[in-house]
């Protein structure tokens, strides 16, 4: 089968600069779901499913962050969309950013929730544990980490991650692309300074109690981003503070675009 171009997708809301959704690693198009119907209440908004993932999960190879990013601009141009605002989750931040490095003039801006990429240290061990989940009770006692002490875990998120995980090759796809992000007990990193370079406004939301990426890579990462730190919050702040993600990325586009 070949590689999908564009990107297996879901289009909410119309007007306005587009604004583009990439998930984390071991998700899909669908954690965005609540916050995509939101946000399209002011303008168009586009979740994808990357590489590796999804109803992509066939992808040629073991897609990296590298190879999404190509894959995000190629979707970008099959879709018509010039330019656009970038959310991404994670995994999905690393993307939003090598997007805007390559290709600064299409991105109006960044919102990057926990993003990889800012700092060498990565729970590589837990992302292993997540990737190779297969029983439910297994995926509670997982996913439990990638939460803080003042957030609750979707209940049925535990039941649907081990659903996925049962559908032929994702498993084994998320396995081969957990060792593709991870360099040892680690992860790559960003050229930050060349990423603030682009002149891309960035803004970044964190968990204090973030166990896959620790707050530290926020609090050190160049004094022009806009940061939002919260307390009690984990890894998943689009699942954990859905609200106050929502209030974050509205401040950060402003007023909604009018026609003229």
């Amino acid at each position: 089968m070949p590689n999908p171009d564009p990107l297996p997708h879901r289009r909410y809301g119309k007007g306005g600069t587009p604004l583009v959704l990439i998930h984390g690693f071991g998700a899909d198009r669908l954690t965005w779901s609540s916050l995509a119907k939101a946000l399209a209440a002011d303008r168009e908004v586009i979740a994808l499913d990357l590489p590796g993932h999804g109803a992509a999960v066939d992808w040629e190879g073991t897609p990296d962050a590298g190879v999404c990013a190509k894959a995000v601009l190629a979707s970008l141009d099959t879709l018509g969309i010039e330019r656009a605002v970038l959310v991404g989750h994670s995994l999905g931040g690393a993307v939003a950013s090598l997007v805007a490095l390559r290709a600064p003039q299409r991105v109006e801006r960044l919102i990057l929730l926990a993003p990889g990429g800012f700092g060498r240290e990565m729970n590589a061990a837990l992302l292993r544990r997540y990737a190779a989940i297969t029983r439910e009770d297994e995926a509670r006692a997982v996913l439990a980490e990638f939460f803080g002490t003042a957030s609750q875990m979707p209940a049925a998120l535990p039941r649907q991650t081990a659903e996925q995980r049962a559908k032929p090759g994702v498993a084994e796809k998320l396995g081969a692309i957990v060792e593709a992000i991870a360099r040892g007990d680690g992860q790559g990193t960003l050229p930050l300074a060349e990423l603030m370079a682009g002149g891309v406004p960035v803004t970044l939301v964190w968990g204090h109690e973030d166990r896959v990426l620790p707050v530290a890579q926020a609090i050190d990462a160049p004094p022009e981003i806009a940061r939002h730190l919260v307390r009690g919050v984990g890894h998943m702040p689009h699942l954990e503070v859905p609200e106050l993600v929502l209030r974050v990325i509205g401040d950060a586009l402003g007023p909604p675009e009018t026609a003229a």
